[in-house]
């Protein structure tokens, strides 16, 4: 029996609506709590577009705007501020000189690097105040957190 509402815990097999709720909230408040606490010198948009660029290699900004699910033109905007922060540099594909493909630059890789280390080092700084065995749980399941991020819908 669930002490907060009263309703029957659920069965492995089915996840009841609060575990739902306090897991969406729980995740949606870590990562807002990172975004927050860095401040990075590009915006929310232009960090994913960064870290996708990074992750996929040279992309043309049609990919880069199906990878990023967004329109074509949000892509243009993200990727002319990148641009012009130095971050990002356009280069012509090796086969075929009409189409540009868009890459990390040396000064992206480090501004990435500066805002993994700066969300890592805020984030180990929150789990040295949890106990052993709370980091232990936390552990656990990391691997469960990670198949939910495989499958997309």
């Amino acid at each position: 029996m669930n002490r907060r509402s009263g309703r029957p815990t659920a069965s492995p097999s089915h996840t009841d609506a609060e575990t739902v709720t306090r897991l969406r909230l729980a995740l949606l408040r870590t990562a807002r709590r990172l975004r927050q606490e860095i401040q990075a010198g590009v915006t929310s948009s232009q960090l994913s577009a960064l870290a996708v660029i990074e992750r996929e290699g040279p992309v043309t900004l049609g990919e880069l705007a199906n990878l990023e699910q967004v329109q074509p033109p949000t892509t243009t905007r993200v990727v002319t501020a990148l641009e012009g922060a130095g971050l990002v540099e356009r280069v012509p594909h090796e086969s075929d000189r009409r189409v540009t493909r868009v890459q990390v630059t040396a000064a992206g890789n480090r501004e990435l690097d500066r805002i993994r280390s700066a969300r890592d080092a805020w984030l180990a700084q929150r789990l040295a105040r949890l106990s052993p065995a709370d980091i232990h749980r936390l552990t656990d399941a990391l691997p469960v957190l990670e198949r939910l991020l495989e499958t997309e819908p």
